[in-house]
């Protein structure tokens, strides 16, 4: 396998449209790294000057320390699975795994065991003499994985494949995948709009918006330490709340302000706030990091809000609130804790899980910048 390298790699069509903006990553030997960002971001875009079939703009693109820019597709050694399966259809599924050799002219012989190898792997076996009409989704992306195994590629290619089917489905193939991943220690990189794909397969998430890199870490860095308010509002179901207020300081003790509602932060953050005093900013906290304060033996740091709506998942419940100064939150509770809409409710925030943002789509967390110094 090989290492992936993109420097500083921007893409604008047209002339004048970017689609992605100075973009950096290294993917390792063998690492499987997870490109997730909402529509248009620019993920599909990257995935494709990596393949070669956009040339970038401005920057270099490296397989296997080659500069490839310039390079053809069929010359850079990688293999992509599309979201549509790209199999042909007057073709078996033996043909279909079987062509891109064929055309590369190996002998029958290693064709054969590559191809049975591959087919034992993903489980298809029994479906070699079946055409893709006759196949169904989960079965045609078997099949699509299956194409880009035999190649034994530098690196794979994965451009949403597991979008059109359903989600149970969805949750069977990618357990699939991450286990071929583990067996092979292929070199992967894997696009999806999806945060919880992003999570479960990726060994390093990179997260893109707008075209440009936001952050890239391990899925628990992301979640726990996210580099800005995209970031934190973009992880998470439902994600991390973001509240506006402001910072203040009495004596020597840092406060949010929150409405009518003031929150007492840790005097380890004096430093790092000294230079938000009397500023706007935002407090972000997760769901799970907020509790009923009737059924807390916290006391202080409450928000006093009214229940909007609730809803019941099994395992939890999610109550949907509004506080005082009009600012909708969620929090989750046990499921056998009994609350009703129009509750009015104090909420509990745990300050160790609070963090805190500069204003604006991108406003950075300066808590996590703490947490890094520290």
């Amino acid at each position: 396998m090989a290492r992936v390298l993109l420097e500083n790699v921007t893409k604008i069509f047209d002339g004048k449209v970017p689609a992605v903006s100075g973009f950096n990553l290294e993917v390792a030997d063998s690492e499987f790294v997870v490109i997730v960002g909402p529509s248009g971001s620019g993920k599909t875009t990257t995935l494709r000057m990596i393949a070669g079939l956009e040339k970038p703009t401005s920057g270099n693109i490296y397989i296997s320390d080659t500069l490839v820019n310039d390079v053809p597709p069929q010359d850079r050694d990688v293999a992509m699975v599309f979201q549509d399966y790209a199999l042909y259809p007057h073709m078996t599924v033996l043909e279909n795994m079987a062509f891109a050799l064929r055309m590369r002219k190996v002998s029958k012989a290693k064709i054969s065991k590559r191809v049975e190898d591959a087919a034992e792997a993903l489980g298809i076996g029994h479906l070699m003499n079946r055409k893709p009409r006759t196949l169904s989704g989960g079965q045609r992306q078997r099949v699509a994985v299956g194409k880009a195994i035999v190649r034994s590629p530098s690196a794979f290619l994965f451009d949403e494949p597991f979008s059109n089917l359903d989600a149970k489905l969805r949750l069977t193939i990618r357990a699939e995948l991450k286990a071929l991943h583990n067996r092979l220690q292929a070199t992967s990189i894997y696009v999806t709009h999806d945060q919880a794909e992003a999570m479960t397969l990726g060994d390093r998430i990179c997260v893109m918006h707008n075209g440009t890199v936001q952050q890239v870490g391990a899925p628990m860095e992301i979640y726990e330490r996210p580099a800005n308010r995209f970031v934190a509002g973009f992880f998470g179901a439902p994600p991390m709340n973001l509240l506006n207020g402001s910072v203040g300081f009495k004596g020597d003790v840092p406060h949010f302000v929150l409405g009518s509602d003031t929150i007492i932060l840790p005097r380890r953050l004096n430093t790092v706030l000294a230079d938000y005093r009397d500023r706007q900013m935002v407090l972000g906290i997760r769901p799970e990091n907020l509790s009923l304060h009737l059924l807390s033996d916290q006391t202080g740091n409450t928000i006093a809000a009214t229940i909007d709506r609730i809803e019941p998942f099994g395992v939890r419940t999610d109550i949907y609130l509004t506080n005082g100064a009009g600012m909708e939150f969620v929090a989750g509770i046990a499921p056998d804790i009994a609350v009703k809409a129009n509750d009015v409710v104090k909420v509990h925030i745990d300050s160790a899980k609070i963090h805190l943002f500069e204003v604006g789509e991108a406003g950075r967390n300066v808590h996590s910048q703490h947490l890094k110094q520290g």
